[in-house]
This record gives C-alpha cells, sequence and structure tokens, in this order.
C-alpha cells in the first residue's frame, strides 16, 4: 500500500542550461553517487507515484531527453518555448496534461539530488483546500534565493507558527534592502492546485529584473485569493540546494555520500573508515558486513553479511558472497561465492 499522499501530477524542471557549471555535460545528467541529478529527483517523485509525470527540457534537449526516456519511460517530455522562466517551463507542462486534471501538482527543479520523498509528501499533505502550499527553509546566507514574504515576517523564526501566512515571494534582484535581510527562502519546490495553476499561469509577464516568466508570481496571486497559500518549513535546509557549479556538485556529494553512509551504518554495516568509504544509491549491503578503507562500491554491487570489502577495493555491479573476503580488488561484473578470499589486485571473477 502506498504510504504516501495521492498526487495527480508532478512537473520536474529540467530545461536550465546551468552555465556556472562549465562543463560539457549537461548540469542535469551530471553524476552523484552512481545517479545523475535529475535521477535523484525522479527518484523521490516516483516513491509519490504520481498519476502523470513531466519533464520540462530545452538546454542540450537530445542528451536530457534520452536520459529521461530511461530512468523515467512512463514520462512525459515537453519543451519549453523561447520564452524564460520557471513560470513559463511550468505552462509548457501543464500544455502536455489532460485539461481535466484536478488534484494536487508538484513543480520542482531537477537539480535538487538530496531532496526526498518524505518531504514532498509532507508538502504535499499541507495543500488541502489551498490553491498553492510552498516548501521554505532558512538559510545563514539568503543571498541569491527569493526570499519569503509573510504578513508578520518581523518575529523570529522560532516563532515561526506565529509568522503569519505567506503574501509571496520575492526574487533577490527584485528584493528591497529589507526584504533582503530575510532568511527565510524559497526552495522551488511548491504543489498547486491543478485549476488553479492551469488559470493563473497565463497571467504572469515578463515585468521584472530578469526579464523572466516567475513561477513565483504565482503565490502573491493565491495569496490574495479565497484558497491562500500554505507552506512547509524544511528543517534540513541542505536538502533543497540544489547545483549551481562542480564546487557545489562536490559539496552535495559529499553530504550524499555521508547520509547513505549513516544509513548503511544504522543499518548494521561496519564501516572502518566512512570518510574512504563509497557507495552509489543503487548499491547494498546486509547487516554485519564490514568495509574497509577505501572501499568504492559501484552500481548494482551487493555485499552479504560476514564478508569483508577492502582495503582498496572497488567494486561495480559484483555480487559479493556470504563471509567473503575481497581486499586490494578492481573488479567488474560478476560473482564471488560464499566464504571465497580473493587474491588481492584480483580484477575479474565469473
Amino acid at each position: 500500500m502506498n504510504e504516501f499522499p495521492h498526487l495527480s501530477a508532478a512537473i520536474i524542471l529540467a530545461a536550465g542550461k546551468g552555465t556556472r557549471v562549465k562543463a560539457d555535460t549537461p548540469k542535469m545528467l551530471l553524476d552523484m553517487c552512481g545517479r545523475t541529478l535529475v535521477g535523484h529527483v525522479n527518484a523521490a517523485v516516483s516513491a509519490l507515484n504520481p498519476d502523470h509525470t513531466v519533464f520540462v527540457v530545452r538546454h542540450e534537449r537530445e542528451k536530457v531527453a534520452a536520459h529521461i526516456v530511461q530512468i523515467a519511460p512512463t514520462a512525459v517530455i515537453a519543451d519549453q518555448d523561447e520564452i524564460k522562466g520557471t513560470g513559463r517551463a511550468a505552462w509548457c507542462a501543464m500544455q502536455a496534461l489532460p485539461a481535466d486534471l484536478t488534484g494536487p501538482v508538484l513543480v520542482t527543479a531537477g537539480d535538487t539530488p538530496l531532496l526526498t520523498a518524505g518531504t514532498l509528501a509532507a508538502l504535499t499533505q499541507t495543500l488541502g483546500e489551498h490553491a498553492v502550499t510552498v516548501l521554505t527553509t532558512f538559510v545563514p546566507d539568503p543571498h541569491g534565493y527569493g526570499r519569503i514574504i509573510r504578513s508578520e515576517a518581523q518575529l523570529p523564526e522560532s516563532d515561526s507558527a506565529k509568522r503569519g501566512s505567506i503574501a509571496g515571494v520575492v526574487e533577490e534582484k527584485d528584493a528591497s534592502d529589507e526584504q533582503r535581510q530575510i532568511r527565510e527562502i524559497n526552495t522551488s519546490v511548491y504543489v498547486f492546485d491543478a485549476a488553479f495553476l492551469r488559470s493563473s499561469l497565463s497571467s504572469l509577464s515578463t515585468d521584472n529584473a530578469q526579464g523572466e516568466m516567475y513561477l513565483t508570481d504565482l503565490v502573491a496571486i493565491a495569496a490574495q485569493s479565497e484558497a491562500g497559500v500554505s507552506s512547509y518549513v524544511l528543517p534540513d535546509s541542505l536538502e533543497a540546494e540544489g547545483v549551481n557549479d562542480l564546487a557545489q556538485l562536490a559539496h552535495l556529494t559529499a553530504e550524499k555520500r555521508r547520509r547513505i553512509n549513516e544509513a548503511w551504518m544504522r543499518s548494521g554495516v561496519q564501516m572502518v573508515d566512512p570518510a574512504t568509504t563509497y557507495i552509489d544509491v543503487q548499491a547494498t549491503v546486509e547487516p554485519n558486513a564490514v568495509l574497509e578503507p577505501h572501499t568504492i562500491l559501484r552500481g548494482a554491487t551487493h555485499v552479504a553479511a560476514y564478508a569483508h570489502v577492502g582495503p582498496n577495493s572497488t567494486l561495480t555491479d559484483v555480487r559479493v558472497g556470504a563471509g567473503a573476503h575481497v581486499p586490494y580488488a578492481l573488479i567488474t561484473g560478476g560473482e564471488i561465492p560464499q566464504d571465497t578470499e580473493i587474491v588481492p589486485f584480483t580484477s575479474r571473477v565469473e
């Protein structure tokens, strides 16, 4: 049984160019712990089992679309036209969805790899009868982010329940000096009522500092409507952080790896040195296995109970039997039988 709330549609925005990345690989296809950035977002969204999923693409369209077909074969791919902005991207996505669609519609960026299904579910549950619910969080340095404008924004964040409802979102370039002091930011993750989203997108304009159609303008429109705006304040601000350049990718990769390792250790896996242990998101390890320093588990590698892997071993798509010992190995594919001790520097198994 699906424990998550019903989601009529999910829109994943994957059209950005990622200019600051300065790499040949499209930003959405950058790798993190064995999965692309957009793949991580797709995994979180897919856990909610939406009735429809739409990816909006533009930059490096063929490469990104081909990857989406691999990771989400039933999803719809929508092309963003020459009009810039997240509001326009959402409009393009809505044209690809049934005209009679009703219910909650999730809209999220495709470059937030730490975002979890649990957070998306919590956000969806806060929609209720509102027109939109916004995922917000507090950060020490809000520079560059859209600020959340509340009716009682002057109250300290510890009084979050008393700060009042959201009145709108103001982007950094459009904010006043006073508004730039606000530390509650927009994470660019929303759940909209489908009817409200469809009817309101046509009212957006490019009359702003960046000449783009802001999806955030819908928050103010909703605030002025009878349905209004709700919000879910994310305690862990890192979870909603996007990747803007390769330095930020490295920072979030380290955090993703730390979280993966912690989850495995809490499940009963012993890591002698977590700082030098790398486990891809699709690799699996059974309780009582031991991972020695400088162990890397890539792809669909599986390590059975009581096996010892490492030190200095890299396994890709390898099945390690219970009680096996795999030191100083670089192996791709194959299976290591139960209680087998691999000769150091082995590079191939059957």
